[in-house]
């Protein structure tokens, strides 16, 4: 009998789950920066916003998502990944109600 353990697939599911959020975050910026060429400033500082947002997010998520390098596990990436993600879901939510989108 083996004292180890089995991860079984969890590591591919948690390597794929933080590609799909890494993806779902470059779509939301690409659409942020879309909206920004229609040339009116509030779309553009929200654009600017949301590369920076996006931007952090890709440096706490991308040794995660793709297995390579040492993973932040300081206690500070999932809450900061949360908070990051909230706020561009929040964004998205404003864009509706603005009817800027």
């Amino acid at each position: 009998m083996s004292a180890g353990r089995d991860p079984g697939l969890q590591p591919e599911r948690t390597r794929l789950a933080w590609r799909r959020t890494l993806l779902t975050l470059t779509v939301v910026t690409a659409l942020a920066v879309r909206l920004a060429s229609t040339g009116d400033p509030t779309a553009v500082l929200i654009a600017g916003v949301t590369v920076l947002v996006w931007g952090a997010l890709l440096v706490l998520c991308w040794p995660r998502g793709t297995g390579t390098g040492p993973a932040r596990t300081g206690g500070r990436t999932l809450p900061l990944v949360a908070l990051g993600t909230a706020g561009l879901a929040l964004l998205g939510v404003l864009l509706v109600l603005l009817r800027l989108w």
